[in-house]
């Protein structure tokens, strides 16, 4: 069974939503954080995943692209 590049996609996409939401649940239940901080955190963690992913072209950090 061959994956394609899209599924590859939509397979990090998801697992990056994962890894946000499981970050901002630990740190929530850790610091005994208010919801909506934690919502807040959440939207700032998982694009801050895909910032740092250097495969990412479209939003990441790639290092051979100038704008």
């Amino acid at each position: 069974m061959k994956i394609s590049k899209k599924q590859k996609a939509a397979a990090k996409s998801y697992l990056r939503a994962v890894v946000g939401a499981a970050v901002a649940m630990g740190i929530a239940l850790l610091t005994d954080l208010a919801p909506q901080y934690a919502v807040l955190l959440g939207a700032i963690v998982a694009p801050a995943i895909k910032w740092a992913d250097k495969t990412e072209a479209d939003f990441g950090r790639v290092l051979d692209q100038q704008d």
